[in-house]
């Protein structure tokens, strides 16, 4: 009886994990098969999955024809890459004190950093609107990239990251007559790439499909986003094209999922390693 029990939760398990993935997988599944299917086919009441006329070729054609798809991507690396540098520079070394230095109103520090994780960016999208207008540089690459160079969650993650670096280390390296701030390069830096990676992650897909802010702050077709390039296919007078708007939609995901299966491993060892004390 006990080993009918422990054979039979794996399969349980699996089974679980399975439906869940389905589940997860459905809408990318659906947005596959959409683009893949003439107008024809979309706009009717046999739902099937597999297209009986595969026209993902047309549709992608029709998608790079009616937007400017590739100088979407191309603003999109730009401003995910530009906020991700920026934010490695200032969340390392804060991270590097609040896990390392010792010095009055670390602690109080340390919680306006996790009261800070709990502030939605819409709350203060009015003042920083505002901000931005009178440094005059809305609708331009700095007003999509400035107000997200300091990242509390990654001071955050960095910090539960640098706590399991044992202070020999760093005691070794101050002997050895680096700076403080040299440490933070020259050896932290080092030791945290699976945390880095981890938080390249969330960064990257966060301001990758970040909809809300570039929509406020820029007029200029030229420097759409990614999420506001899919929007370009929206019709409402003569009805949107879905076969194109799921093409450009694998277009501009495809990048996305690249990136996190070439840095899952990384992705996965990071986020448990933060978790250690």
């Amino acid at each position: 009886m006990t080993l009918n029990r422990a054979l039979a939760w794996p399969v349980i398990r699996h089974t679980l994990l399975l439906l869940g993935a389905v589940v997860m997988l459905l809408p990318f599944i659906w947005m596959i098969s959409t683009a893949s299917k003439p107008q024809t086919e979309i706009f009717t009441t046999d739902v099937h999955l597999i297209p009986h006329t595969f026209a993902l070729w047309d549709n992608l054609k029709t998608a790079f024809g009616k937007a400017d798809l590739v100088r979407f991507l191309i603003n999109g690396v730009i401003v995910t890459a530009a906020i991700f540098v920026l934010q490695v520079m200032v969340a390392l070394p804060a991270a590097y004190a609040l896990a390392k230095l010792r010095f009055v109103g670390r602690d109080v520090l340390f919680a306006l950093v996790l009261f800070c994780i709990l502030i939605p960016p819409q709350a203060t999208a009015i003042p920083v609107f505002l901000l931005l207008h009178h440094l005059g540089i809305l609708d331009t690459y700095a007003a999509l990239v400035v107000p997200f160079t300091i990242s509390a969650f990654g001071i955050f993650l960095m910090r539960q990251f640098f706590k399991t670096v044992p202070d020999d280390l760093i005691d070794a390296a101050r002997m050895d007559g680096i700076s403080e701030f040299g440490i933070v390069w020259r050896v932290m830096l080092p030791t945290a790439i699976p945390a880095l990676t981890a938080f390249g992650i969330f960064s990257v897909v966060a301001h990758w499909n970040d909809y809300f802010w570039p929509l406020i702050v820029l007029t200029s077709e030229h420097l759409r986003t990614p999420p506001l390039g899919v929007a370009a296919f929206r019709n409402e007078e003569a009805g949107t094209n879905y076969g194109p708007l799921m093409a450009a939609a694998i277009v501009i995901i495809a990048p996305l999922v690249v990136a996190f299966l070439l840095a899952q491993r990384r992705f996965i060892e990071g986020i448990t390693l933060t978790g250690i004390k």
